[in-house]
């Protein structure tokens, strides 16, 4: 069966708006064109996408999972499109991203010495773009903090690196010599606790609810002051708190955190050789 991408770009939309007025002012189509693209997707895929309500719409099951699988597979599309246009201006240069803390200087100019031709620039990517940029084609690899999706990449593990926590100087485990997980289970985590599957893992941590919204930060450094400033605390590799660091949030290693793992993931069409 044939996947149209115009209407898992549709469906794509509404699942994130949980709305199709929003969702079709979102797309610039009409409410009706937009719900009849819906249906006949559903009809080829032979399941029900979404549970239409007056007030919202939410995905099923089949749902999803199409949403799980539609997103990347829409972003390798754009990145066909970037690379062939690319290709056909003769374009000579080649992405690099990295995440805060890996240092890339080395790799970078080792590749450029084996291939002159190339016009090679890096890019400083953050937790939620390391990924994403490389399905768009907006890198052609890039160093990332594990763990990532790689579906549709090629991923090479780089190093290991201890992590550590990064506490308001106040704080009543600053300045210990190491502390364990189960000691930040009471502390509010200012990043997606994905990055620190240890503390998910606690029976007794603060409930979601309790701590309230994350704000939200556009990088590291703005993590770091708001620590320094507001409380929280962060768990990070030890090469990025120590390659931002803030002087009032002091950093407590971890006798129980397992060491962070950095990888390297291009697109299948391209790696850093």
């Amino acid at each position: 069966m044939d996947v149209d991408l115009r209407k898992l770009r549709y469906f794509v939309a509404v699942a994130e708006e949980s709305h199709f007025g929003r969702a079709a002012a979102r797309l610039h189509i009409t409410q009706p064109v937009l719900s009849r693209q819906i249906r006949v997707l559903e009809h080829e895929l032979g399941a029900q996408l979404f549970t239409r309500g007056k007030q919202a719409t939410a995905l099923t099951a089949a749902g999803r999972q199409l949403l799980e699988d539609a997103r990347p597979l829409l972003a390798s599309a754009q990145a066909l499109g970037r690379r062939v246009q690319r290709a056909a201006r003769g374009a000579s240069t080649f992405t690099v991203g990295f995440m805060p803390g890996i240092t890339v200087t080395g790799a970078v100019r080792d590749f450029t010495d084996r291939h002159p031709e190339l016009d090679v620039q890096v890019v400083r990517t953050s937790w939620d773009t390391q990924v994403q940029a490389v399905r768009e084609g907006l890198l052609d690899v890039s160093f990332v903090r594990l763990p990532v999706d790689h579906r549709g990449l090629t991923l090479r593990p780089v190093f290991r690196e201890p992590r550590v926590a990064v506490l308001p100087a106040r704080h009543r485990l600053a300045g210990k010599q190491s502390i364990g997980i189960a000691d930040l289970a009471a502390e509010r985590l200012l990043q997606d606790p994905d990055a620190v599957s240890e503390w998910r893992d606690l029976p007794d941590r603060i409930s979601d609810e309790e701590a309230g919204p994350r704000p939200a930060f556009r990088n590291v450094e703005e993590k770091l002051e708001y620590v320094a400033t507001s409380g929280g605390v962060l768990v990070l590799p030890l090469s990025t708190a120590a390659y931002t660091p803030t002087p009032m949030s002091p950093t407590c290693p971890s006798t129980t955190l397992a060491p962070t793992r950095s990888a390297s993931p291009g697109a299948r069409t391209g790696a850093l050789r």
